[in-house]
């Protein structure tokens, strides 16, 4: 019993911290990969449940169970609850576990606040994701300012491409601290069509028919759209350019699983209730999006996420955002970028519903965000420096 302890005691504590669903879906397999290194590292998680429901979802079908839950989600509360909430929540998470390294994603309120923790604590902060920029602090906003503080508390940063090593670098990161990883998302996307391919086609296909859409022969345009900087005139524009597109394409399927923010939900509707080949559903959990993905034609999107997965499944991605933090997929020819601005959205999409070798360009483009061993760089990195 005394050896036991002795071991577990010698073992590196690592308590990684999440608290959305995009966070849960890249830090998944990582988790995983910690669990196979259970000789050199004891991990504990911890969720902040920054959004709920969604975050349940990935946590029951991954299987994974926090030792620590922070449900701080509530009703009307605003980015100043959500960060003291964290902030206060994580001072108790970390005296219980202390841990030797804490390690966050992205570039949520749950990041930049456990980031912020941890340093009143000095506890070395480890960034999965670090890097990304797009040069302007309000777009994306918040989360460019989150992504540009984290980055000063972290330690250890793990760039999901060269071109965020770079940005880095820029900001006087030591370069020892700093890997090239690719994205954990590729890691998680291999781990999900696997199980999609062994048995959950049909149940996904059931699944969505519920909610409105049954898939068809006709070409599937799949849009995604929730981005605060695109509230008002911006979801107008998208929306507009949308009711285009459907008539003048009416053997096309266009589906929008539209987010439940008001501030998306009422132009959605107004504008585009009503047409035939758009298909309103109700947003997706993460299996039945990416089923849905993976049988897409093309994506219009203004989420982060999506512009990493499509291209592994050879989609193009048509992103209405005016910045990206991913200038490597606009580079590698994987996204286009046309912002809010209606004619460069009908543009762009009338070019690749039309034009095959435009369309095929897109779709065979080496996507920049790896090959699914992102998870397996960062603990052989920790491995090694927490010797």
């Amino acid at each position: 019993m005394i050896m036991g302890e002795i071991m577990v005691n010698l073992k590196r504590k690592i308590l990684i911290v999440f608290g959305t669903r995009p966070e849960a879906i890249k830090m998944t397999p990582l988790i995983k990969e910690f669990e196979k290194c259970s000789d050199f590292f004891q991990i504990k998680i911890c969720v902040t449940a920054q959004h709920r429901e969604m975050l349940d979802q990935v946590l029951e079908f991954f299987d994974i169970k926090p030792d620590y839950d922070l449900n701080i989600m509530r009703a009307g509360q605003d980015l100043y609850d959500v960060t003291a909430k964290i902030l206060l929540g994580m001072r108790d998470v970390i005296n219980d576990c202390q841990p030797d390294i804490i390690l966050v994603h992205g570039d949520t309120a749950t990041t930049v606040a456990t980031a912020q923790a941890s340093l009143y604590k000095k506890i070395p902060v480890a960034h999965i994701e670090a890097g990304l920029r797009t040069g302007n602090i309000y777009s994306p906003w918040p989360e460019e300012a989150n992504r540009r503080l984290t980055t000063q508390i972290s330690k250890y940063h793990f760039a999901p491409t060269q071109i965020n090593r770079e940005n880095l670098l820029n900001e006087n990161i030591a370069e020892e601290n700093i890997i090239v990883t690719g994205n954990t998302v590729i890691d998680t996307l291999f781990l999900v069509l696997e199980k999609i391919d062994n048995n959950l086609s049909a149940q996904l296909f059931k699944k969505i028919q519920k909610l409105g859409y049954g898939l068809s022969d006709n070409k599937l345009v799949l849009i995604t759209g929730h981005r605060r900087e695109n509230f008002g005139e911006g979801f107008l524009n998208i929306c507009s350019a949308l009711k285009d597109l459907a008539y003048r394409y009416p053997s096309v399927d266009f589906v929008y699983p539209v987010h439940l923010n008001p501030n998306v939900q009422k132009p959605v509707k107004k504008i585009l209730t009503g047409i035939n080949n758009v298909y309103l559903i109700n947003p997706l959990d993460y299996l039945p999006f990416i089923y849905l993905l993976n049988k897409s034609y093309l994506i219009l999107t203004d989420s982060g996420g999506v512009q990493e997965e499509a291209p592994s499944l050879g989609k193009p991605v048509i992103v209405m955002r005016d910045t990206t933090e991913r200038p490597e997929a606009v580079e590698a020819g994987t996204v286009i970028l046309v912002g809010t601005d209606k004619q460069k959205i009908v543009e762009n999409v009338t070019k690749l519903l039309e034009n095959e070798l435009e369309y095929k360009k897109i779709s065979y483009a080496h996507n920049p965000y790896g090959n699914g061993t992102a998870s397996k760089k960062i603990v052989d990195f920790l491995r090694e420096k927490l010797k």
